[in-house]
């Protein structure tokens, strides 16, 4: 069942944004009166299409095959490699035919929509859900493999990063990729010490699920009225350090000796004030003990709807600065960045396995964001390849000849194919690893 959801959720995503995307192409080409022949949700290879109808001088469409969308413009050379209408003389009607500001504008109508639809969307999770982070001062981290293995332990509060200080929690890991950290200074036991960072596990950094988990005391809150240790006799603040003799520190120490007691009573050791006291707690039949504990620092800020535009531009432009400093490690070997490319198998796991609207469009604003990103890469095959070529016509007044565009265009596709082997390849050898 949690496969199905997040299968759903990722055909939906992907097909939101690809309608976005296209429909910018679409409308900016119309808007020049420059004719669309197709518009097709997904690619409809070899000709078959689950649906195809036609409107106007334009077949709308949905592929068999997910892997996309496109929006073939008239005059234009495109993945299609259409070469025929090239060999036949110019249309009015055609994309060739128009001037190159107007080009440039249809070339760019996707990237545009993109960052359009990411900045509505962080409008509108800010005017409903308001903006909410957990407060990094005085908050611990627990660590998984690779962040015990660069040095960090479970327990330790993050300081700085050089000589920046986090103040979002859940930033933490982006932050020490993104800045190119060379030294993390953290408290410890009540010392400060600092911890140098190799510059190649960055590409690791960026591939490790989650590095830095929020280390979460268990210091009771409230119990549950009608839980299994309703008379227990835990009250809240009491913080529990052991079960069964087992030295618990934080809730992931927990998890796994309760799942192995399901359904039974352990004996648990509290710290209550200045005393120590014991008594046995039931477990349910899922390994917990129907007990909330204490909520970490969380802050919130909520708005109006006023305040939520100016909130949802600096989100948008916050998000669409850090994709590019993750893009430019990428481009640097030395990092290993380019282990963390991932395909379709890597976004569905960032989907939550039950539906939530807030983190859906949360999601779907950054995927806008890292799609518009993507397209402005001075690629041939892609936006920001037929973008350069027509900045290069606009300032030097020489259009690039079609044999020129067919022989770049046909790089930009190699490419474009060897990226996109090479992020399977990253998917498939994690889920072996």
């Amino acid at each position: 069942m949690v496969i199905l959801i997040k299968t759903l959720q990722v055909i939906l995503a992907l097909s939101v944004l690809i309608l976005i995307h296209e429909l910018g192409h679409y409308l900016w080409a119309r808007a020049f009166n420059i004719r669309v022949e197709k518009f097709y949700l997904f690619f409809d290879l070899g000709g078959k299409a689950l649906a195809r109808w036609r409107w106007g001088d334009t077949e709308f469409g949905i592929g068999w095959l997910p892997f996309g969308g496109y929006c073939k413009i008239a005059g234009m050379i495109d993945e299609s490699m259409d070469l025929d209408q090239m060999h036949r003389e110019p249309q009015s009607w055609e994309f060739r035919s128009h001037p190159a500001w107007q080009r440039l504008l249809v070339m760019a109508g996707g990237v545009i929509n993109n960052f359009i639809f990411a900045i509505f969307a962080y409008i509108a999770i800010m005017a409903v859900w308001g903006e909410s982070y957990i407060d990094n001062r005085g908050s611990r981290i627990y660590v998984d493999e690779l962040a015990y293995d660069m040095g960090f332990r479970t327990g330790d509060e993050i300081l700085r990063f050089d000589d920046y200080v986090p103040e979002n929690f859940g930033m933490l890991q982006a932050d020490l990729a993104r800045r190119g950290v060379r030294k993390a200074t953290v408290l410890r036991d009540g010392d400060t010490l600092d911890i140098y960072i190799d510059q190649a596990r960055i590409g690791d950094i960026l591939s490790a699920p989650l590095m830095f988990d929020l280390a979460v005391p268990l210091v009771v809150d409230s119990v549950m009225a009608d839980g299994l240790n309703a008379a227990s006799g835990l009250h809240r603040g009491d913080r529990i350090f052991s079960l069964d003799g087992e030295r618990v520190d934080y809730v992931q120490d927990s998890r796994a000796l309760l799942a192995t007691r399901t359904s039974r009573e352990v004996s648990a050791a509290v710290i209550r004030g200045a005393d120590t006291v014991g008594f046995p707690v039931r477990v349910d039949s899922t390994g917990r003990l129907d007990v909330f504990m204490q909520a970490p620092n969380i802050r919130t800020r909520h708005y109006n709807l006023l305040e939520a535009i100016p909130a949802g531009w600096r989100e948008a432009g916050s998000s669409i600065g850090g994709y590019l400093d993750d893009l430019s490690l990428l481009v640097r070997p030395s990092t290993g960045a380019y282990k963390s490319v991932g395909s379709f198998i890597a976004i569905g796991q960032v989907f939550p396995e039950k539906w939530d609207w807030f983190r859906f469009l949360n999601i779907l604003a950054l995927l806008s964001i890292m799609l518009g990103v993507m397209n402005l890469l001075p690629i041939p095959g892609l936006d920001g390849g037929h973008i350069l070529f027509t900045l290069y016509e606009i300032l030097t007044g020489r259009k690039p000849g079609e044999k020129f565009l067919v022989v770049a265009q046909v790089i930009g596709m190699v490419l474009i194919f060897g990226l996109m082997f090479l992020a399977f390849g990253n998917d498939i050898a994690r889920i072996i690893h």
